[in-house]
């Protein structure tokens, strides 16, 4: 019995967690469209970039930042892994140079871009200190 609940709680988890960050910028942008929201559009090194990294850990792994995420945005990490081992389906990888090329073209890491209707950039930030709540307000002063 306890092995069942540990298998539920794993998979509940990471089903929790992964279901916010779209797998594809097409689904994204049709998700986005269809449900009305505000697409949220993360550049991120995850496995180079320390801002990067830190902000993954305290405000997109935020259970401030999934609660109000999950209800007001819809969610794409462009990712830019440098080792081997976490190397992107070549499509996806190409896919992200293309994102790159149109919304950061500066290479800044990390570099968050909120999209309304039609893709049209509502603002643009990157790291920053403070909490996630802190960041949510900044965020949310993008929309007017």
């Amino acid at each position: 019995m306890k092995k069942i609940i540990f298998i539920f709680m794993l998979v509940t988890t990471f089903a929790g967690f992964s279901q916010q960050w779209q797998s594809s910028y097409v689904d994204a942008v049709a998700n986005a469209k269809a449900l009305q929201k505000p697409m949220l559009l993360v550049f991120s090194g995850s496995d180079w970039c320390a801002p990067c990294i830190k902000m993954d850990k305290r405000i997109w792994r935020s259970e401030a930042f999934r609660s109000y995420a999950r209800n007001n945005y819809v969610l794409y990490k462009a990712d830019f892994p440098k080792k081997n081992a976490n190397r992107l389906p070549l499509a996806v990888a190409e896919q992200n140079r293309e994102l790159a090329a149109k919304y950061n073209p500066k290479g800044h890491f990390p570099h968050v871009v909120l999209l309304g209707g039609n893709e049209k950039i509502l603002g643009q930030t990157g790291y920053r200190r403070g909490t996630p709540k802190a960041y949510l307000n900044h965020l949310k002063s993008f929309i007017k």
